[in-house]
């Protein structure tokens, strides 16, 4: 691979735009063994199909910490806190780390796909000043183009998998990539609001558990359900100017539960940051983030809402 200009930030993004097998390996496969030569910590998180072709090629048993992205990163919101960084973290300090990461892959759905980008965007916030690389593969041959055009958005640095070529992003700018995909969530036609404050969170958690029984959730993604709207709901009394609703319906073989508030999220990375020892509250959106199948938020100057999925 050809070096592009080196950068303050040791920090690595690369998008590696890969069209077959071939190509998907000959770009991974050299960037996890260097890592291997060189003594570096390494971790493949990639979709199912494809960490069965790396583990072929570079053996179970290499030293290599390997996460099937569909079950780990079956919700975006999870993949920095309980994927990335809880490998990171758990490195000796001053080593550098190296993930491959592949957390888009084709049958993605069109719901998901907005908190996908945003996850690919806020990498990019999670990681400044780390001595950390995450390659990105993309499959260009199965993608929509305007996903690959999204990981020029996300990604400071692409390659070619067939030429090796690397090259700096000309359309960089994973701020406003994320802003452009917090958009209002479509509404949930003919569902009842039911209105909190901070007397009622009882009754309203309530309502939450006793319709997703209603609507086929079973033990223990009930139990999810109601920790996730037990967390949303005292956020927006505590964050989200003391009120908000609640809305509980089926959809596509999941349960949806929605919290809707007057508050406004400013930090990029609430809901992402695994939990810290010296900090006490503020992990209600990273639980939501580890027992919910989807999470989504819009959040403006009017207000914020929470959407949770939960499959049945």
């Amino acid at each position: 691979m050809n070096a592009v200009a080196e950068s303050a930030d040791p920090f690595v993004h690369p998008a590696l735009f890969y069209r077959d097998e071939r190509e998907y390996l000959a770009g991974v496969v050299p960037f996890v063994r260097k890592a291997l030569a060189a003594g570096e910590p390494v971790a493949v998180a990639v979709p199912t199909e494809n960490l069965g072709l790396l583990k072929a090629e570079i053996g179970a048993d290499a030293g290599v910490r390997f996460i099937d992205m569909r079950e780990a990163g079956r919700n975006p919101g999870r993949i920095i806190p309980n994927v990335l960084r809880a490998f990171a973290d758990a490195q000796p300090p001053g080593i550098p780390v190296r993930i491959v990461g592949e957390p888009i892959w084709a049958g993605r759905s069109a719901t998901e796909y907005p908190a996908c980008v945003q996850h690919e965007a806020l990498i990019n916030a999670a990681f400044e000043g780390r001595d950390v690389t995450i390659l990105c593969p993309y499959d260009t041959r199965r993608l929509d183009p305007q996903v690959v055009a999204d990981a020029y958005a996300t990604h400071p640095v692409v390659i070619d998998a067939d030429s090796g070529r690397e090259r700096e992003s000309g359309r960089y700018d994973f701020e406003a990539v994320h802003a452009r995909y917090n958009e209002p969530l479509p509404p949930a036609p003919g569902v009842p609001a039911h209105a909190f404050v901070a007397d009622l969170l009882g009754e309203v958690r309530h309502l939450a558990t006793e319709a997703g029984a209603r609507l086929g959730l079973v033990r223990p993604r009930l139990d999810d359900l109601a920790l996730a709207a037990a967390e949303l709901t005292t956020n927006s009394v505590l964050h989200g100017g003391g009120s908000g609703s609640l809305r509980v319906w089926a959809e596509d073989g999941y349960v949806v539960c929605e919290v809707r508030d007057k508050g406004h999220l400013t930090d990029l990375l609430a809901g992402r940051r695994p939990p810290s020892r010296d900090r006490q509250g503020g992990r209600g959106l990273l639980i939501v983030n580890l027992v919910a199948d989807l999470v989504r938020v819009y959040t403006g100057p009017e207000g914020t809402t929470v959407r949770c999925w939960f499959v049945c």
